[in-house]
């Protein structure tokens, strides 16, 4: 048993603070990433952007939505990048604007791989992958639904380049304000695609054999801690998740090796979706066979859960060991102060699905808030 391990206690709850790399987190409560699709023209950030991070600075951390590493990894309209000055520039308003209200934010690292489109490629090229499998499914362009193409394998040649993407757009992520990174290797993107065997048939030293999936990954993993120090940088997985077409033949195996060889870095966190996104009407309870505990105990730092949690459901797994931190997506995204609700037992607004991707301040920055007058439970718009 590690000291993170046995330093848990079973009155833990979600306002219990904690220490995660050089920073002491008020409370356990994590605002998960989001797609929003409300970047500006370039990809930059605006200001709606920070007013809509700033409005959620009560979390203990903030993980931002996916962001491109470089105009090869974007997949989708209006979200933003972190490869050019202007979007340093824009995320740097997010930063300050999270840091004025005491927040904490992490800068979530992405490259969609072979789930783009060469509308969204420089000079319209194939997108790149593992292996030339085309997904099913269609893609969301800027033009509507288009169905997904067969991307071009990338070479052997080329993955180092692809490495040192994420290289960079670490650096940039540090030059913005960003208090530390998380590697997107969930959800079927670029890094999932290489881990899973229905989506890597190579035969050369990044396919066939597990280790080989798996090098990808932990080469990415070096090149940002190296840049960030190992304490500040967390990983995402989704070992169940089917979205965006995913199959592995022993998910498992494949994701208790992954937190294996994660722990020779000494990460902040690992962060867990323990569902299928693909599958909206999945509660946790019918998340599969897969075992989170082994997968919990297979790695040794902080284990932060995701998927469909309520107060009762992350205060009952932080008590019982099954996780460290838990975040949030939808209830953030329609409750910018999501802590003080869960510390009141405030009732909680409902999402407005129809806004979710795309738009304007509705269904973005206009959630009602609690007040804190005299403990009203009254209303108000963010302004």
């Amino acid at each position: 048993m590690n000291n993170a391990q046995a330093a848990r206690l079973t009155d833990t709850d979600l306002f219990t603070p904690l220490r995660l790399g050089p920073y002491v987190l008020p409370n356990r409560i994590v605002m998960a990433p989001l797609t929003r699709n409300r970047a500006g023209p370039g990809n930059v950030p605006q200001a709606m952007n920070a007013r809509y991070y700033a409005q959620r600075a009560s979390a203990g951390l903030i993980i931002t939505e996916a962001t491109q590493i470089s105009p090869q990894g974007v997949g989708y309209p209006n979200t933003p990048g972190i490869h050019n000055a202007a979007q340093v520039e824009g995320w740097r308003q997010v930063t300050q604007a999270v840091h004025e209200r005491d927040g904490r934010i992490v800068l979530q690292l992405w490259h969609v791989g072979r789930i783009s489109h060469p509308s969204f490629q420089p000079h319209g090229v194939l997108p790149v992958a593992p292996s030339a499998i085309r997904p099913a499914g269609e893609a969301y362009t800027y033009v509507g639904l288009k169905p997904f193409v067969t991307p071009r394998a990338l070479g052997l040649d080329e993955i180092s380049g692809v490495v040192d993407q994420y290289r960079t757009a670490a650096q940039y992520a540090l030059a913005a304000g960003f208090d530390g990174a998380e590697i997107h290797a969930a959800n079927g993107y670029l890094i999932d695609q290489f881990l899973r065997d229905g989506t890597n048939h190579r035969t050369d030293r990044y396919g066939g054999s597990l280790v080989n999936r798996v090098r990808f990954l932990l080469e990415v993993t070096e090149a940002v801690a190296k840049v960030w120090g190992t304490d500040r940088v967390g990983l995402r997985i989704s070992p169940v998740g089917a979205f965006n077409d995913m199959s592995d033949s022993d998910p498992e195996t494949t994701f208790n090796y992954v937190a294996g060889q994660l722990n020779r870095f000494g990460l902040a966190y690992l962060h867990v979706v323990e569902g299928d996104e693909g599958r909206e009407s999945q509660t946790l309870e019918l998340a599969g066979t897969f075992d989170f505990k082994r997968l919990r105990r297979s790695f040794s730092g902080l284990y932060m859960s995701n998927f469909g949690y309520t107060l009762a459901s992350a205060t009952a797994a932080l008590r019982a060991g099954g996780a460290d931190l838990v975040s949030f997506g939808k209830l953030f995204l329609a409750n910018p102060d999501l802590p003080e609700r869960f510390a009141r037992g405030a009732p909680l607004n409902e999402p407005d699905h129809t806004t979710f991707y795309g738009g304007d301040a509705q269904g973005y920055t206009d959630y009602p808030a609690l007040t804190n007058l005299r403990g009203s439970a009254s209303a108000v718009r963010f302004t």
